[in-house]
């Protein structure tokens, strides 16, 4: 396998390759006498090509003497300062990529007489270049999800596969997620949740950040992915609305097994949204609403689980879902003068979730009924945030103070109720959670433009505080354990500091960055809890990141990346309630978990043509504590508890590369490739929960990775359409693997009056093939498992621009 994967990237890098657009950059600076030392105003500005002199830009400089070129491309040119009275000043300059703004300081200008010159003021834009340690993604572009949530739409981009609910990037869920730059309660502090319910039509683009510079927070080793919300700048009042439906599970792929109630089949999907924007003079306000009801078949697993003494049990969990989820997103920018905005925006989300589930056990040949799980969740997640950013523009261009402050508020309030039914008595149990989450960021960023690169650096303070209840209310015959309920507090105290320099001449860029953090974290729990007590840590740690480049010439760059992160364990990874969505697999956490640190390599290459362009790298990545889930076996019971563990180092090493090209005005494609080998040391940990056993793991390892085409049509009369397949090849998992899986997706979108209007229809995973099917060895049992859920879903829907 590990051949034909090396032979797999040899063909493709002897036949692929990319193409970036260009940045665009300001240049700016500052004229004086170099006797006297005083500003001169009205100096002429003249930028020129290096090659053939040929006129670029121009402009005057004010009554300050200050000047400022918007809009120039990559390049080397000649910039040329002339005044009457004057001579003139010639000096050579190199424009890059690795920043908008550009300070050439002060130019002196020596008094001799001459004459005034006219000069004309033009000026040129150009797209922004794609960087290697960034790729961004228009949603709009996206036909083949357009409709479904963000969760949906990622799964169709460029290194991102989805298993379990979760982003990974190149084969790694450890991935921050932010919002328009920040975390979120709505995607989690840390760790991903809620992205299977943020419909993707609030969305504007996503940014991939694969090596994310120290100005980021550290957390997350495999990357960021920065998910930007709509947000119109257009004079005067307009904006778009739209409506989605859609349905979910055409067919019933495998048949429930006996005595339990029907799984979901032809579910509704509903998704309205508006977008409003109001501008004028000084003042934009801007507005986003986004309502989607779905009814889906949430989970659908099929599990064998063998024991070591010879006993079988064959089992469903199936769950059935309706959601509603419901966001609104509004504020205010404020331009009080030209060097000075204020940004008030707020955010609220509601999620409100109920779950039907059966789980039937069954003996070895289904002869026999031993038991049946029913339950319903109802939970309700309320989020809400306020943002206020004040942002300074100094007098040179370029040159920007930035500071803001964010506060969350997150509520999840979540009842459950089980029937337990043995084939001699009926039990039932219930319990309820209440967790009130409080989070207060405050950043302060500095930006200052240099003559080839510039200077960041900042500040950042958070405060976190996640007080939690669970209460535990057994019934006949309980299983539960209503011992281990009560009261536990999180709280989480992190002062940050950065400072990144960017550097780049003709030939070479650079970026160097550190980012130091001080993390105190104390997590309070019932003492009356019968296995865990109040933990913590804390620690001071330094985080830098660096990336050199090599330009071969313009089309054709290599570049070398280091970065050292950290995984936090988050509050729902050391929560000490043990958790029955699974009657005899029960979930928990671990007050004792600690972060996981990771160093991580990247040697990349780029090059570009007129229709197309290929991107390629290396990476390495080497995690210490890797933090995973580990399941075992009480001595005397047959039930399952997964708890989170550090375990031994871990090493993550691949190759990626992405393709473009455009064959021709109707048919262009982008191919995405990305082969890794997993590995996972021998180690052995101690499992508390619900007595301590000792659990040990021999060496994991396995070669995998994926592949995506992207097929794009334009076809007459305002039509395109979208064609997507995706192979993912078998992954390591804790204690198992996961099978190979595949879909396709399909979409249409035709562009009408006007173009003011547009309607689409999609279907992701048309052939319904998308199954998860995973092998667990424990310690002391095996189990298989195939989880049929809902995959399918088709959409039509209809949007108009005003």
């Amino acid at each position: 396998m590990y051949k034909n994967i090396l032979l797999s990237i040899t063909l493709i890098i002897s036949s692929l390759s990319t193409t970036y657009a260009q940045n665009k950059v300001t240049l700016s600076g500052i004229i004086k006498d170099k006797i006297a030392k005083t500003a001169l105003p009205f100096v002429n500005i003249i930028l020129k090509t290096e090659k053939d002199s040929a006129f670029v830009n121009g402009t005057v400089s004010n009554e300050e003497g200050r000047f400022s070129l918007p809009n120039i491309k990559s390049g080397n040119y000649i910039l040329e300062a002339s005044f009457v009275g004057y001579s003139t000043k010639k000096q050579a300059l190199f424009v890059g990529n690795l920043t908008q703004f550009l300070d050439v300081n002060i130019i002196e200008l020596d008094e001799i007489s001459t004459t005034l010159k006219e000069v004309m003021v033009t000026g040129r834009q150009e797209e922004i270049s794609e960087k290697m340690d960034k790729k961004t993604f228009s949603l709009k572009d996206n036909i083949a999800q357009s409709g479904g949530s963000v969760l949906q739409a990622m799964q169709n981009l460029p290194s991102v596969t989805v298993q379990d609910g979760k982003v990974q990037l190149r084969g790694n869920d450890k991935v921050t997620v932010l919002i328009d730059g920040k975390q979120t309660a709505l995607t989690g502090f840390g760790n991903q949740s809620g992205l299977e319910n943020i419909p993707s039509s609030a969305i504007d683009k996503i940014e991939i950040i694969n090596n994310p510079s120290a100005k980021y927070d550290a957390n997350g080793n495999a990357g960021i992915i920065n998910i930007i919300y709509k947000k119109n700048k257009q004079e005067g009042f307009n904006g778009k609305a739209g409506f989605t439906t859609g349905f979910g599970s055409l067919w019933e792929r495998k048949s429930n097994l006996p005595t339990i109630r029907p799984q979901y089949t032809f579910t509704p999907k509903i998704n309205p949204s508006l977008s409003l924007n109001y501008r004028k003079n000084k003042v934009n306000a801007f507005f986003q609403g986004d309502y989607l009801y779905t009814e889906t078949l949430n989970k659908n697993e099929f599990v064998t689980r063998i024991y070591d003494d010879g006993d079988v049990v064959n089992s469903q969990l199936k769950r059935n879902r309706d959601t509603h989820f419901t966001t609104f997103k509004s504020g205010i920018d404020w331009n009080i003068d030209e060097q000075n905005t204020l940004t008030i925006s707020g955010l609220f989300g509601s999620e409100k979730i109920i779950d039907n589930g059966d789980q039937p056990f069954f003996n070895k040949s289904l002869s026999e009924r031993r038991r049946l799980w029913q339950f319903l969740e109802d939970e309700l997640k309320t989020t809400v945030m306020a943002t206020a950013a004040y942002q300074h523009k100094f007098k040179e261009a370029g040159r920007l103070l930035n500071i803001g402050f964010n506060y969350t508020f997150h509520r999840e309030d979540e009842k459950y109720f089980y029937d337990n039914i043995l084939p001699n008595s009926v039990g039932t149990d219930a319990f309820k959670l209440l967790s009130d989450e409080q989070v207060y960021d405050l950043n302060i960023d500095y930006i200052k433009p240099l003559k080839y690169g510039r200077i960041e650096t900042g500040l950042k303070l958070r405060k976190r505080d996640i007080p939690t209840n669970m209460m535990f209310m057994p019934g006949k015959n309980s299983v539960i354990d209503a011992n281990a309920g009560g009261e536990a507090t999180y709280k989480e105290l992190i002062p940050a500091l950065y400072g990144n320099y960017v550097f780049e001449n003709k030939k070479w860029e650079a970026e160097v960055g550190l980012r130091v953090e001080y993390v105190d974290l104390r997590y309070e729990v019932n003492p009356n809890h019968p296995t865990y007590k109040s933990d913590g840590y804390d620690y001071t740690q330094p985080f830098p990141n660096l990336r050199f480049a090599y330009k071969l010439n313009d089309d054709n760059k290599i570049s070398l990346f280091y970065n050292r992160r950290v995984d936090r364990p988050n509050e729902v990874d050391i929560r000490i309630f043990p958790k029955y969505d699974d009657a005899e697999i029960i979930k928990v956490g671990n007050p004792a978990l600690r972060p996981q640190f990771t160093n991580s390599v990247e040697l990349g290459y780029k090059t570009n043509w007129s229709e197309g362009s290929f991107y390629s790298a290396f990476y390495h990545r080497f995690a210490d504590g890797t933090i995973t889930r580990i399941s075992s076996t009480a001595s005397g019971s047959n039930l399952i508890y997964a708890t989170f563990q550090n375990v031994n180092k871990s090493f993550n090493t691949g190759v990626e590369m992405v393709l473009a090209q455009e064959i021709s005005k109707v048919y262009s494609f982008n191919v995405n490739l990305n082969a890794y080998r997993n590995q996972i040391d021998a180690f052995t940990v101690l499992n508390k929960y619900p007595v301590s056993r000792s659990f040990s793991a021999d060496k994991q390892e396995i070669f995998s990775g994926n592949i995506k085409l992207n097929n794009t049509f334009h076809f007459p009369k305002k039509i395109d359409a979208q064609l997507t397949a995706i192979y993912l090849a078998p992954d390591i998992i804790p204690q198992g693997k996961i099978n190979t899986r595949f879909s396709l997706d399909v979409g249409l979108k035709k562009t009408i009056q006007n173009g003011k209007g547009e309607l689409f229809f999609n279907a992701t995973d048309l052939l319904n093939t998308m199954i998860i099917k995973r092998e667990i060895q424990g310690d002391g049992f095996r189990y298989t498992s195939d989880d049929y859920y809902e995959t399918q879903v088709v959409r039509l829907g209809y949007g108009y621009k005003f």
